[in-house]
């Protein structure tokens, strides 16, 4: 018997050595470097003895950088929020990625898209490698879309995937659940590593590529939310969409990291019912609802999320600390740019933050990644620390530099328009930046951020309760 080769990979990159390490030189890890076997070329039918010759290649012919190009064809999945995310519907022959946490509702969203477009007269194949038919059938009568046409099968190897799905005419949708799972007997190593799941995608990748059908990978995420496996992966594929949610909240953020058809800040909301996920077609009036409309520390910020404007509401207690350090806890937002608001009002607002805890949280379970919330939440900050209520039919939205002056931010007419739909009749805007407002909604314009202190208190006597 022939004596196969041994490599050390590792599992969380994909960087490969001939002897084992504790630590990848390629990410950091450390205890991620695993033994495993060099896999073997798949045989070349009719080859015979002459396979293992080195072969020449052959040439092809090129082409010219111009030329008419036409717009890629896509499949509508039937879910407008999956379909927005996507840039529009699946593109033929791509390969999607989808990741996100255990439980968070990935399968449920797929099988959903895979009865809808079988419905509309598509070809469907579900594959599944972790749970049985009958699994997925109860799941499917549970959200009663037992009647779709999609046809299933619980396979793990990838090889006799493929000869199936090639049989007959193509499927316009493929899913593989999970890419983890998948294994391909021309690579010795168990399910789930390096080397297998990166086998695994090149196949499928292959056959997509030359069938026109779309498959959609769903993958596994290690505990910091990454999507597991090797990051090749990610740039072998077209999209990478991420499943994001908290178990405690009812919303789903369905959320693009790399497309290659469409935008990648696109992002797609469900909620999450008895009768699965539901599509939110007005986010902004979900996520803001049931606030407290007299609490101080809060308000509304008037966001985008690609095309779309999004109003979510900002918390924020500056309660007195009894601690050498102060804590500073934030749940949505990103904690540097806290620290930067904190240290201009500090420095240009004359509050003195020093002696206080500081909590702030984004409520809905959202994540805020713009720049443009910096001013809500230094309003919120203010607001929690003298005690002064922001009125409930104000939405706030800018920049705040280090010098202290707010500066403009993008779209800032859409995220005005979407606060007057839902009633607001007020808004915080920066002074430059802002042509004009919809009818009903009138703008309170600030430069600096001392100007933004002295609005809040304007009327109020504004005197800072002292730590404890």
């Amino acid at each position: 018997m022939a004596r196969h080769e041994r490599i050390f990979v590792c599992q969380a990159c994909g960087a490969v050595y001939g002897r084992w390490q504790g630590k990848c030189d390629a990410c950091g890890g450390w205890n991620t470097v695993a033994e495993e076997n060099a896999p073997r070329t798949p045989p070349v039918p009719g080859a015979g003895a002459a396979s293992s010759a080195r072969t020449k290649g052959r040439p092809f012919q090129l082409e010219a950088l111009q030329g008419a190009t036409e717009e890629a064809a896509r499949t509508r999945s039937g879910i407008a929020e999956f379909d927005r995310v996507t840039g529009g519907g699946f593109v033929r022959g791509s390969v999607i990625l989808i990741g996100g946490d255990p439980g968070i509702g990935k399968s449920t969203l797929l099988i959903q898209a895979s009865a809808v477009l079988a419905r509309a007269g598509g070809r469907v194949v579900y594959i599944s490698g972790e749970e049985a038919t009958a699994q997925v059938r109860l799941r499917a009568e549970r959200l009663g879309l037992a009647g779709s046409s999609v046809a299933l099968a619980a396979e793990t190897n990838v090889e006799d995937i493929i000869a199936t799905l090639s049989r007959g005419q193509a499927p316009h949708l493929v899913v593989i659940d999970s890419i983890q799972t998948m294994w391909s007997p021309f690579v010795e190593s168990a399910p789930g590593t390096v080397t297998q799941v990166r086998a695994s995608a090149q196949s499928l990748i292959r056959y997509a590529k030359t069938s026109g059908a779309t498959v959609i990978l769903v993958g596994h995420v290690t505990k910091d939310g990454a999507i597991a496996g090797p990051r090749v992966v990610e740039h072998m594929v077209d999209a990478v969409i991420s499943f994001e949610g908290d178990g405690a909240h009812q919303f789903r953020i369905l959320r693009a990291s790399k497309n290659r058809f469409g935008p990648t800040d696109e992002i797609g909301v469900f909620e999450m019912t008895g009768a699965g996920l539901a599509e939110v077609a007005n986010p902004s009036a979900l996520f803001i609802a049931g606030r407290d409309q007299r609490a101080t520390g809060a308000a509304i910020f008037a966001g985008m999320e690609g095309t779309r404007p999004l109003l979510m509401e900002m918390q924020a207690l500056v309660a007195p600390s009894a601690l050498a350090t102060p804590r500073r806890a934030v749940v949505g937002w990103d904690n540097n740019r806290l620290a930067m608001v904190l240290a201009v009002l500090d420095a240009h607002g004359g509050l003195k933050f020093g002696g206080y805890d500081i909590y702030l949280n984004v409520a809905g379970g959202l994540r805020i990644v713009e720049p443009a919330a910096d001013l809500a939440a230094a309003a919120i900050l203010i607001s929690s620390l003298a005690g002064i209520v922001i009125a409930s039919d104000t939405v706030i939205c800018g920049e705040v530099a280090l010098s202290g002056a707010v500066r403009p931010v993008g779209q800032m007419a859409a995220r005005l328009k979407e606060a007057a739909k839902l009633g607001f009749n007020r808004a915080i805007v920066p002074s430059i930046g802002v042509e004009g407002a919809p009818p009903g909604l009138s703008l309170d314009s600030v430069a600096t951020i001392g100007d933004l202190v002295a609005l809040i208190s304007k009327g109020t006597s504004f005197t800072a309760p002292k730590p404890r």
